[in-house]
């Protein structure tokens, strides 16, 4: 059964202090509506946010981005493995579907931007939209947080980076393929399974895979370059695909290529567990030892380095799969920067005329 929501259940958060308990009969009813056709148990809500900081630095040496910026918390697409689930604890919510139905949306992001970018402390660097959120989750259809936070780097001629598993990314070729001609943005196109079914159980209401794909081809074709990003790969789950995923990516005119193996920190552990119960029971006892294995023997580890790949003789049989598999599309040594030398305040640009 599919309710079109990742998560089973509403699990508390770590820091949350009262817990909503249904009354007997009110669970069941809710589970039969969606099982009679209703699109999901719960609809989603959007709460308007004003934020005092957009940017957000990372410290991290195994990830390629210095800043980043996300327009939402929580995301609709519900993601059943998705790691920032456990920040919607901070706001005592559920990482479970609070995360996928309680969306709150930076609606002055752009304005906060454009006063950070013109600060003379600030130094121009590359920026990665949707690091933990997807920045073109269904919200920004109404919001357009996004893409008005693009028209903001445009103007300064500053470089992005955008992470996403949406084809609502078209929607702005008008100002990504500008800014590509100028080596001033990338795309990096998260692709987990060309499984339609299995899609509908890991990532409900994100695009279909064969969609991602096309998404790959237009936006190569208006000169926007493209990453796949296979993530995550889960044992037993969706790792067979690896190659097949490769090859229709590259054929696609993506030119890089990443991965990162399933992670599993807080509570996206148990909500990982229910979920595999629900969907796979047969197979999850097998799947967790795998993943265990390539966490050192735990769930999950968080060290730099090995959180993203992992350890051991499935870590590096991925690693090599993943070579092969480049290397044989041409992906390897194919690297892009983008420009951080043409960055310009807009008072300064006015003031060369």
């Amino acid at each position: 059964m599919t309710t079109g929501r990742g998560s089973t259940s509403n699990l508390p958060g770590r820091f949350i202090r009262t817990v909503t308990e249904f009354e007997p009969g009110e669970q069941g009813a809710a589970a039969q509506q969606a099982e009679d056709g209703a699109p999901s148990v719960r609809p989603t809500r959007l709460h308007a946010e004003q934020c005092k900081s957009i940017l957000v630095g990372n410290q991290s040496p195994d990830i390629p981005f210095s800043q980043s910026i996300n327009p939402y918390r929580g995301c609709e697409h519900g993601c059943i493995y998705c790691f920032a689930r456990p920040t919607h604890s901070y706001l005592e919510l559920s990482p479970g579907l609070d995360f996928e139905t309680e969306i709150f949306c930076k609606d002055n992001a752009d304005l906060v931007l454009r006063q950070q970018l013109m600060r003379k402390s600030y130094q121009c660097q590359p920026v990665a939209i949707g690091a933990a959120t997807d920045p073109y989750q269904p919200a920004e259809r109404s919001r357009e947080i996004t893409r008005r936070l693009l028209q903001v780097l445009a103007a300064f001629q500053h470089p992005v980076t955008l992470i996403t598993k949406s084809s609502l990314v078209l929607r702005d070729l008008d100002i990504l393929a500008p800014l590509a001609e100028q080596s001033l943005v990338s795309v990096a196109m998260s692709v987990t399974t060309l499984d339609n079914r299995l899609k509908s159980m890991l990532e409900p209401r994100a695009s279909a895979g064969s969609r991602r794909v096309e998404v790959i081809r237009e936006l190569t074709r208006a000169g926007v370059p493209v990453t796949l990003l296979f993530a995550p790969v889960i044992p037993f789950i969706n790792d067979h695909e690896l190659e097949a995923i490769v090859a229709a990516s590259a054929e696609a005119g993506a030119t890089q290529a990443g991965y990162v193996v399933l992670r599993l920190p807080h509570e996206v552990h148990p909500l990982w567990q229910q979920w595999l119960a629900t969907h796979f029971p047969q197979r999850a006892a097998k799947v967790m030892s795998v993943v265990n294995g390539l966490h050192g023997g735990r769930d999950y580890r968080s060290e730099w380095f090995v959180r993203q790949t992992g350890q051991g003789a499935w870590a590096d049989l991925i690693a090599q799969r993943f070579d092969i598999a480049l290397r044989r599309h041409g992906m390897v040594g194919r690297s892009r920067r983008l420009r951080t030398d043409l960055f310009r305040r807009p008072e300064q640009q006015l003031s060369l005329f």
